[in-house]
């Protein structure tokens, strides 16, 4: 199966063996995590949103002690430390960086001066073509089935993938409602280079999420995710006692400063890394319904590819 890939732009963008990106998942994505889907052919990424400007550098450099093939780090652009966290990643030497919930004219210019790989997350055709002219070189299409924070524009993988496909020059990664090969397939017949998966690897055994949370997410069924706060920043959640509260103040017409309240501080924290399933924030994609197993990432990604032969030899 490699050689499908011989000349895939995603795998000759960063240098790995499979077009596979594990996403950065906050409160998932550490470096146990990302250093076993780099072993094992695809491409890890450090999950910045959840960690300090010290916790990155522990796992940055625990991460390079425990692969010597290409990784990055993903950053949501909104990061208090922004600045501090972008220092760090450059003196650290960092190759790729992966930016999301934020303008990329901001930092990509002053990363690519570092020789460093930009890819941006963009959940529109719009969006993407900023992205391209801000001089990123590849971006991510998430789209609507996604968990965690979300495009308002609400359009699902199977309409985003080939309107962005349709808008840029650079590859594509797709994202969103994507965790076996034939959804990988799906996604590049759609115009995707290559895909990133979420949810997938947080029911891995190497992601740093609590057990609870990932059994709650095995055992998951159509239609236990919802979008939710869409007045405040989108984000798609498991449905807990704390969706409900946010989906009855929803109702009543509560107000951003409302909702702000009922979330708190470190909501996700609670949920995801404490596993408070009841009263925290459990940000998963639509996918997870489909997901029965948690399983080693290399196994997954070998999984991933079996699938995905097995799709394209036998045309289902």
């Amino acid at each position: 199966m490699p050689e499908l890939f011989d000349n895939n732009r995603i795998c000759g963008l960063f240098g790995i063996q499979y077009p596979i990106i594990q996403g950065g998942m906050i409160w998932a994505s550490g470096w146990r995590l990302a250093s076993a889907v780099s072993n094992a052919g695809g491409l890890g990424l450090l999950g910045a949103g959840s960690m300090y400007p010290d916790v990155l550098k522990e796992h940055i450099q625990q991460m390079k002690a425990a692969t010597s093939k290409p990784f990055g780090v993903n950053v949501p652009l909104l990061y208090p430390d922004i600045e501090q966290l972008m220092d760090l990643i450059i003196a650290e030497g960092v190759k790729i960086v992966f930016t999301s919930a934020g303008n990329p004219a901001t930092w990509t210019a002053k990363l690519k001066e570092q020789g460093i790989t930009v890819v941006h997350v963009v959940s529109s055709s719009k969006f993407a073509r900023k992205a391209e002219a801000a001089g990123v070189d590849a971006v991510v299409a998430e789209g609507f089935e996604a968990g965690g924070h979300n495009g308002r524009e609400e359009t699902t993988s199977f309409v985003l993938i080939p309107a962005v496909r349709a808008a840029v020059n650079i590859p594509v990664m797709a994202a969103g409602g994507i965790a076996t090969g034939r959804q990988m397939l799906a996604a590049m017949v759609l115009g995707a280079d290559g895909v990133q998966l979420g949810t997938r690897f947080v029911a891995s055994e190497e992601a740093s999420s609590h057990p609870a949370f990932k059994q709650l997410l095995i055992s998951s069924q159509e239609g236990d995710t919802q979008l939710s706060m869409k007045k405040l920043v989108p984000v798609r959640l498991l449905k807990n006692a704390f969706y409900q509260r946010v989906w009855e103040a929803e109702q009543r017409g509560a107000d951003p400063a409302e909702l702000k309240e009922i979330l708190g501080r470190a909501r996700a924290k609670k949920g995801m890394f404490e596993g408070d399933l009841e009263e925290g924030e459990l940000e998963i994609g639509q996918v997870s319904s489909l997901i029965k197993e948690i399983l080693p990432a290399s196994e997954i990604i070998r999984n991933l590819i079996t699938e995905f032969r097995t799709a394209v030899e036998t045309n289902y």
